[in-house]
């Protein structure tokens, strides 16, 4: 069952947006959509950029009606751990007291992923935190949303090797 129905959640006291669900695809599907600026674009806002797909790489996703959002990637842990850093305004410059922790974790289940998100550091936004925190509640569930009827629908690339494409990519440019 993919557990679309439930929304993303805030705690408080821990400054995090959370969300775990299933989605009924591999990790390496599941990953590849996380990953790839052609296909994070198909779920996540309008527009993707990361061409160095690397702890420390950066690059930008754009929203339309919001702009354009710096990006850091933090962690890349193929095909199990994803996370970014990304400012809380867009156009802004990525410093602590204007970003977030996106961390992703997906782990296998059978031939499904359960795919986890967590969103921290909102206490570093100072009086914006409560409302950052309540507009990535409503982001993370309808974009998750979106990431799973794309990922687990007939729009997928067909073939299934997105791994290792994400792979060369980040050894060099795209051919």
């Amino acid at each position: 069952m993919t557990t679309t129905d439930q929304q993303a959640s805030i705690d408080t006291e821990a400054f995090q947006v959370t969300r775990t669900l299933i989605v009924h695809a591999p990790p390496s599907r599941v990953w590849a959509a996380l990953t790839r600026d052609d296909l994070i674009a198909r779920w996540f806002g309008q527009e993707a950029h990361l061409p160095d797909l690397r702890v420390g790489g950066e690059g930008t996703f754009g929203f339309d009606g919001y702009g354009h959002f710096a990006v850091r990637i933090e962690e890349y842990d193929e095909p199990t751990a994803f996370a970014f850093t990304w400012t809380n305004q867009a156009g802004a410059e990525l410093r602590p007291d204007s970003s977030t922790l996106v961390r992703f974790t997906l782990t296998p289940e059978g031939e499904s992923t359960v795919l986890a998100v967590v969103e921290s550091g909102f206490e570093r936004l100072g009086d914006r935190a409560e409302s950052a925190m309540t507009d990535n509640r409503s982001g993370w569930t309808e974009e998750l949303d979106e990431l799973v009827a794309f990922v687990e629908g007939p729009g997928f690339p067909a073939g299934d090797a997105p791994v290792e494409s994400v792979a060369r990519s980040a050894d060099g440019p795209a051919a």
